[in-house]
């Protein structure tokens, strides 16, 4: 009797080995390409994920993604959470990392300091950051060349402007943006040195209204392009824009948005947009998770070279159309090359001789 209870007994413990084992191989190989389902999350910044820019544009890269492995919405496959303040970064990369995600990105330049802490307490959890490096063996890095298609955007701008005076509003003065005004310079440098080029920054990526106001006033200076890299404050650039040209349907008012395609913003104003890939990026990076191929504590370069940045298509109704799109078709041939650095800094800009 007794050696019947102890067989039973060794076999509910080698069964309980067995499950145990299995739990753990499933939890360890999570994310890395097995038969699992693989899902993925993102925190936006306080600008939203329907900002018509780089957050929606983040969004767009991570929805197409989950759709192309068949995945719905939702903690079993890809989902966001929105950020209404600076406070919530943190809170929404640890809910995430919680809820299991393989992978969590956080979008925007403001939140390394958060992926910084969630990341050092979960360990175990894969992180990305868009615009920024944070230095972590777990997250991975996203950084793109935004002066490139600044560049571009400030060729197309000097080859349409007719008053030969243009407008750039930013957003905050960070570098990530800091890069578009720096690149744009540059741009409307190399096409025509005489334009004028008003700069004012607002301040903030969510202030629609003031975005506005600005663009406003520099229209009213004598301004006939305006390009932002402003987030949803640049709404406001696109609004004053279109609320002109219904006022004035023979006048040139043109706007360039930023991040994607913006044309949707105004068929009759939207002249390009300086394109920064992040749907790209984002997607790229989550295949590669899927696949077992984390790049954790690196950081991904997306350029011109790298297709990452670009410009839009240059709007029919330019009058120069096919002036325009032949610079920006050589243009992009030197940079690609390597005969044209763009400059990213503002040192850079002063001694930046276009050839």
């Amino acid at each position: 009797m007794k050696k019947q209870k102890v067989g039973m007994a060794l076999s509910l413990v080698l069964a309980a080995g067995t499950l145990l084992g299995a739990c753990g191989k499933s939890n360890d190989n999570k994310g890395g390409g097995n038969d699992q389902t693989f899902t993925a999350a993102m925190v936006t910044d306080i600008g939203g994920v329907d900002d018509k820019s780089f957050n929606q544009s983040s969004w767009e890269g991570l929805k197409s993604f989950g759709e192309e492995n068949g995945l719905k919405k939702g903690k079993s496959g890809y989902d966001y959470l929105q950020s209404k303040s600076d406070a919530d970064y943190t809170t929404n990369l640890n809910k995430l990392a919680r809820e299991g995600f393989d992978l969590v990105y956080a979008i925007g330049f403001l939140m390394p300091a958060a992926v910084e802490e969630i990341a050092t307490q979960q360990k175990d959890s894969k992180f990305a950051i868009v615009d920024a490096e944070v230095k972590q063996p777990n997250v991975a890095s996203i950084l793109f060349k935004e002066q490139e298609a600044g560049f571009l955007a400030g060729i197309a701008a000097a080859k349409t402007t007719k008053s030969n005076h243009i407008g750039f509003i930013g957003g905050m003065e960070i570098p990530v943006v800091e890069r578009f005004e720096i690149g744009f310079l540059a741009g409307v440098k190399a096409a025509k040195p005489e334009v004028k080029v008003d700069v004012q920054y607002a301040g903030a990526f969510d202030k629609a209204e003031l975005g506005q106001t600005i663009a406003s006033k520099m229209y009213s200076s004598g301004a006939d392009v305006i390009f932002h890299s402003a987030g949803g404050t640049g709404v406001g650039l696109f609004k004053e824009a279109n609320d002109r040209k219904a006022k004035e349907p023979g006048k040139d008012i043109w706007a360039i948005g930023v991040d994607r395609d913006q044309a949707d913003m105004g068929k009759d104003v939207v002249l390009t947009s300086a394109l920064k890939r992040v749907d790209v990026a984002v997607k790229e990076l989550a295949t590669k998770t899927k696949e077992g191929n984390f790049p954790g504590g690196e950081v991904a370069l997306f350029g011109l070279a790298e297709d990452g940045v670009g410009l839009a298509p240059i709007n029919a109704k330019a009058t120069n159309k096919a002036e325009i799109e032949a610079a920006i078709k050589e243009w992009v041939e030197k940079i690609k090359s390597g005969d044209v650095k763009v400059p990213e800094s503002r040192k850079e800009l002063k001694t930046f001789s276009p050839k």
